[in-house]
């Protein structure tokens, strides 16, 4: 779920939003703002390792924002710095990036926020304004978020187990245990227990969940499961045993709550 982009057929978005381009590694300034965005990238992508104070379990950044943002339908980060500040109904008022970024620390990554004028974070927003700068102000880009799912299957939780096993638990281990490296760190992220999402997650969401394995999974074969597939085999791990989140009674201050928020 996290090491790789797909080559898979991606469905198509609307025409108003902007086209997916990628900058070409040319791009990249030299000197301290080149250094910055560098920096930036080796903290998405081993998130775990160098920011061991921040991070309360086994994922990275890009073990749900695959190839450190750069794919399609996989939470891309493309463009993202355009479109924030931006309104967000869990937490019931604008959002600026910074504070979305800490959303993924404190609930897909166990752990705390980063400082928002520290240099781990001006570095992290660096990368992606870098990844950004194609994409007009303003403007959302194709394939921006992950595509959802319609009309939603009645997913089958027991059949998600059997998918489970035959098609994720090779690389995601018996109960989603996770793959480690001889070091200890995960080459392929935990979906159940203390060293995966908390409750508080995003893809600890049904919808969230089905889209990405949809199109995502499983690795180099995206595209592959059927919308029913996706959606039970979601089922099935995001009730795996996780950690909760302290704060979850805070979400949704003005109500809407969407139907598979998990608590």
């Amino acid at each position: 779920m996290a090491l790789a982009a797909v080559a898979a057929p991606r469905p198509t978005d609307s025409a108003q939003k902007a086209p997916f381009h990628l900058p070409r590694e040319s791009t990249l300034p030299r000197g301290p703002e080149g250094d910055r965005i560098r920096r930036g990238l080796r903290l998405v992508m081993l998130t775990e390792r160098e920011l061991p104070g921040y991070v309360g379990n086994g994922l990275r950044c890009t073990s749900c924002h695959l190839q450190a943002g750069r794919v399609r339908y996989a939470a891309p980060w493309v463009g993202i710095t355009g479109v924030l500040p931006e309104y967000r109904s869990r937490s019931g008022r604008m959002n600026t990036l910074e504070e979305r970024i800490n959303d993924c620390f404190e609930r897909s990554m166990n752990g705390k926020p980063l400082p928002e004028d520290g240099v781990e974070m001006r570095s992290i927003v660096a990368y992606m304004s870098w990844l950004s700068q194609n994409v007009p102000k303003g403007r959302s880009v194709e394939g921006r978020g992950f595509k959802h799912i319609t009309p939603r299957p009645t997913p089958d939780r027991e059949q998600g187990a059997r998918l489970y096993e035959a098609r994720c638990a090779r690389c995601h281990a018996h109960e989603g245990r996770g793959m480690k490296n001889p070091d200890g760190s995960y080459l392929i992220p935990a979906l159940g227990g203390e060293q995966s999402f908390n409750i508080g997650a995003g893809m600890a969401r049904l919808d969230t969940a089905a889209a990405f394995i949809r199109w995502n999974m499983p690795l180099l074969q995206g595209g592959t499961l059927t919308d029913q597939e996706a959606y039970d085999i979601a089922d099935y791990f995001i009730h795996l045993p996780r950690p909760d989140f302290a704060r979850k009674h805070e979400d949704w201050p003005k109500g809407g709550k969407p139907r598979d928020a998990r608590y």
